[in-house]
């Protein structure tokens, strides 16, 4: 969560407001519906669906989302190039902010105000979807307080949201579906979780050299894949390894995690894009642990630890709150006899 007092804005600005959603989201939204929730003048979830044909059929999930974190209030925006100028777009989006209101009012929650806005980018053009005379002009997106927070934090902006989905993206499929064969020929008859624990310890010893390569740029063979990714279905393993999101080499760990989503298949797909949404997470980065854990329950939507955590992003739970899931990987790894790096001082963006 981010404070709008901290952030040098107001919610009387709808064109500053609007100008922050490309840093809050991770990309500059387009055809969508934003819902921005605030308590006690701070920035609570922020949540974005398609503005699609069945929007209407959504908007009761997205306010029970919302309540979740029991917010005061809320501001929606729709993002409609073609809504400045089309009548019957306006009065669609007029009955969707009194229905996304209406569902607000259900769990408690007033929302203040519902803006369209054309594009979201530097002048352009906003107005009231009650019909009401407040129009204006959208603030620079790239000088918004917000952007330059989400750039000391070291988080990328993506000009639209197909580009960020895209670092996950599988890119080879041929070696993917190839890969198939070679870890299940990695699998030992007995269950993972059954191994000794020095294979256990092996296998993550074995996962943090492939971090400090996969940052130095040496992408892992098809061998060390299989082990990697066999190595993850012990839960030993993998939940050690959620340690090292909040260790001194956790953006090794984290490219490592983005190459394994980018390579490996289902099912074992699935853990590594959990590990990476896990790291982006505990760093702040919400727009890349959204998209990691979108794919990992389209994966396995039974996973609870992918579960879990998009519940928590769903309901603005803190990067900190999330990052004490981390001391578990190191009580495992003094189990399994593993020397884990120390853990990192994440100074300013704890909050």
């Amino acid at each position: 969560m981010t404070s709008f007092r901290n952030a040098d804005f107001h919610l009387n600005k709808p064109g500053t407001l609007i100008a922050a959603l490309p840093a809050v989201l991770g990309f500059v939204p387009e055809k969508s519906l934003v819902l921005v929730t605030f308590d006690g003048g701070e920035m609570g979830c922020v949540m974005r669906i398609d503005l699609s044909a069945d929007v209407f059929d959504a908007v009761d999930r997205m306010a029970e989302v919302a309540a979740a974190a029991s917010p005061d209030a809320a501001i929606a925006v729709i993002v409609d190039e073609d809504g400045v100028t089309c009548r019957m777009c306006k009065d669609e989006h007029r009955q969707l902010a009194d229905a996304l209101g209406d569902a607000l009012s259900a769990w408690g929650i007033e929302l203040l105000a519902a803006h369209v806005v054309d594009r979201v980018a530097a002048g352009g053009r906003w107005h009231c979807a009650d019909g009401c005379a407040c129009a204006g002009t959208v603030d620079d997106p790239s000088a918004s307080p917000m952007a330059a927070a989400a750039v000391l934090d070291g988080r990328r902006l993506y000009s639209r949201r197909a580009d960020l989905q895209e670092v996950i993206a599988v890119a080879d499929p041929v070696r993917t579906a190839g890969l198939c064969g070679v870890i299940a020929g990695a699998a030992t008859s007995s269950d993972a979780d059954q191994r000794p624990d020095a294979q256990a310890r092996a296998d993550v010893e074995h996962a943090m050299a492939a971090a400090a390569g996969a940052v130095e740029g040496r992408c892992p063979s098809d061998p060390d894949l299989a082990r990697l990714a066999y190595g993850l279905t012990d839960p030993r393993v993998r939940d050690t390894l959620y340690a090292l999101a909040v260790g001194r080499d956790a953006a090794p760990a984290e490219s490592l995690w983005a190459l394994l989503a980018r390579t490996l298949p289902e099912p074992w797909r699935a853990e590594a894009l959990v590990l990476l949404a896990f790291s982006a997470y505990a760093r702040g980065d919400g727009p890349l642990a959204g998209v990691s854990l979108e794919a990992a329950l389209r994966c396995n939507p039974e996973h609870r630890m992918a579960g879990m955590l998009d519940q928590a992003l769903q309901s603005g739970m803190r990067p900190e709150q999330i990052r004490e899931l981390g001391l578990t990987g190191y009580r495992l790894a003094k189990q399994l006899g593993v020397e884990l790096p120390p853990r990192q001082s994440f100074g300013r963006r704890a909050g």
